[in-house]
């Protein structure tokens, strides 16, 4: 369930626009070069009489939307945010003295991201008791998955914290947004929570990954973790 990151939309002006600009003028470049080398019969016919651009200036057309292309895809990747996520066992965050697994969202890029869709789904752990298996959630908002786990028994603020993330929270460079924390109780019942994050860069193109919040959890913590650096 869990996915690594890719771009999964582009930005149509600044990225389209460009390749298909490109595009033209390497095709005019390759007519001009050969209209040029065309005998002068074959130049008055249908269609190398029609006389586009000279070389020259064709090769110019060309080499300038190259560049501008070639620009914008390297800037793209200079701002292409580094989405990730982490987790550490913590103390302070539950009531009554519990310890909990706290999980965060990062971006290690040098660049803001801002959110644009975030969906939550939540897998249960079998019943130790025998009882039915939980049907499996479905993706939906943070109040949904939080609607979900409460059903199962677990309350809100006591047994587990899931934050309300929405669209347009921005992710800042080099930072983190905090997702929720989970007691040893809850981790009990809830094996995973996914979340699927979609952020859109300063050149305007939508980047998603699917983290993991419990991956790897202590899920009986003896101590708190160090704090991550």
């Amino acid at each position: 369930m869990e996915s690594e990151q890719r771009v999964v939309r582009r930005n149509t002006l600044l990225s389209r626009l460009l390749n298909t600009a490109a595009a033209v003028a390497l095709a005019m470049l390759a007519y001009s070069v050969i209209h040029d080398n065309l005998s002068d019969h074959l130049q008055n016919t249908w269609p190398w009489k029609l006389k586009l651009l000279d070389i020259q200036s064709a090769t110019t057309a060309a080499l300038a939307a190259l560049g501008a292309s070639l620009a914008r895809a390297q800037y793209a990747r200079t701002v292409r945010p580094a989405l990730g996520h982490s987790g550490r066992a913590v103390d302070g965050m539950a009531p009554l003295g519990q310890r909990a697994w706290a999980c965060h969202l990062t971006n290690a890029a040098q660049d803001v991201a801002v959110i644009s869709d975030i969906s939550y789904l939540v897998a249960f752990r079998p019943p130790a008791d025998g009882a039915p298996p939980r049907a499996p959630g479905a993706w939906g908002p943070a109040l949904h998955a939080i609607a979900e786990i409460a059903a199962a028994g677990l309350e809100q603020r006591k047994d587990f914290m899931l934050t309300v993330t929405t669209a347009g929270m921005p992710l800042p460079a080099q930072g983190r947004r905090f997702l929720g924390w989970f007691t040893e109780h809850a981790m009990q019942v809830v094996d995973e929570v996914y979340i699927r994050v979609q952020v859109v860069d300063r050149v305007g193109d939508t980047h998603e990954r699917t983290i993991a919040c419990l991956k790897a959890a202590d899920r009986t913590p003896a101590h708190p973790d160090p704090e991550l650096s």
